[in-house]
């Protein structure tokens, strides 16, 4: 798997370590589609029911179902990965799966890059 701090475009050049990524029009579909399976899963309960909707929702957006808690943290703001990992520790993000959701984000077009000012 590439680096997420390769920008994936040929060149070899890597993301600025502070590179923050936002939700991509695409991506704000994606979170709403989401949130939408999480009411539903918690209208019949228990952990099978959210696997379920996890699991089908990742699918339809070409990600793994872990990949909408990330999806939920840039609905709410720009982040860098330091962020996002820094965010999600309780739930026991780690830098390494960070970088792969985030990877997988981008891969689906799911979130972009946020283009510093001239």
């Amino acid at each position: 798997m590439a680096s997420i701090f390769d920008r994936g475009d040929g060149t070899g050049r890597r993301w600025p370590r502070g590179q923050k990524f936002r939700l991509s029009t695409s991506g704000l579909e994606a979170v709403a589609q989401y949130q939408e399976a999480l009411r539903a899963c918690r209208e019949v309960g228990g952990r099978a029911a959210f696997d379920q909707a996890t699991g089908a929702w990742a699918a339809s957006v070409g990600v793994q179902p872990g990949d909408g808690a990330y999806l939920e943290e840039l609905r709410v703001s720009d982040r860098s990965m330091v962020e996002l990992v820094e965010l999600l520790e309780d739930c026991g993000a780690t830098t390494d799966e960070a970088k792969a959701a985030l990877l997988r984000l981008l891969s689906a077009k799911l979130t972009e890059p946020v283009r510093a000012p001239p």
